[in-house]
Order: C-alpha cells, then structure tokens, then sequence
C-alpha cells in the first residue's frame, strides 16, 4: 500500500507543476541559480584579499 499512496502524491505533485507551469509566470530556476552564481563570483573576486607573494610565505 505504501508504492500506491507514494505514486499518488508523486503524480498529484506532477500534474499540480505541469498546471503552475502552463499557467503562470513561473522562473527559470536555471537562470535565476546561475545569476545568483555568477554574481556571487564576481563579489567574492572584488573582496578577496591579495596573494601573498611566494617569498613570503611561512
């Protein structure tokens, strides 16, 4: 019984996506994830501390 009341809210959860998808606005969730990447990216690259240079090194 556990298969069946599993695939039933798989399915229900699939055609509730399909039905948001179809009928609202819905983001680009790989859009939004790799923006937030790269400005993530080039924040860390602004504020980063310098290299020490080889000869310093302890």
């Amino acid at each position: 019984m556990g298969i069946v009341r599993r695939s039933f809210f798989f399915i229900a959860g699939t055609a509730c996506g399909i039905y948001l998808a179809q009928n609202y606005d819905v983001p680009n969730i790989k859009k939004v994830v790799n923006d937030t990447l790269f400005t993530a990216k080039k924040v860390e690259e602004k504020y980063r501390k310098p290299e020490k240079s080889g000869n310093d090194a302890v």
